[in-house]
């Protein structure tokens, strides 16, 4: 665990890991707002290699909704960015930890919210 988020390994290929991760949030009532493949736009935009890596833009709708509700300016710290990436043989997962995030709102509204959806995230990086 960093400051900022959580993580495991997943010792599946590359591929099927990005599949397990999405079906284990999906199961906790997150959607995926994007899906960026950080190795395929380096080589793109850069025309340089790089390991796989994936970035999955998660939201749970009816926690976005009500931490939106609170305080409109926390879209600015949405969505809750979930990684996928391979470090030499090895597959990572990490999932940020809104708790650190929303910290840095001083509202007393929206420290339930991130401490609710951190548990979901948990949950299902657990069970990924």
């Amino acid at each position: 665990m960093s400051s900022y988020g959580y993580s495991k390994k997943i010792l599946l290929p590359f591929d099927e890991a990005v599949d397990r991760v999405k079906d284990a949030y999906a199961k906790s009532g997150f959607g995926i707002l994007c899906d960026i493949d950080v190795k395929e736009k380096f080589k793109e935009k850069l025309g340089i290699e790089y390991q796989n890596y994936r970035i999955l833009g998660m939201c749970n709708p009816a926690r976005a909704h009500e931490a939106l509700g609170a305080d409109p300016e926390i879209g600015l710290l949405l969505p809750c960015n979930v990684i996928v990436y391979e470090k030499e043989d090895t597959v990572i997962v990490s999932t940020v930890r809104p708790t650190a995030l929303l910290g840095l709102v001083d509202d007393p509204v929206v420290a339930p919210i991130a401490g609710a959806v951190e548990e979901l995230l948990i949950r299902s990086l657990n069970s990924a």
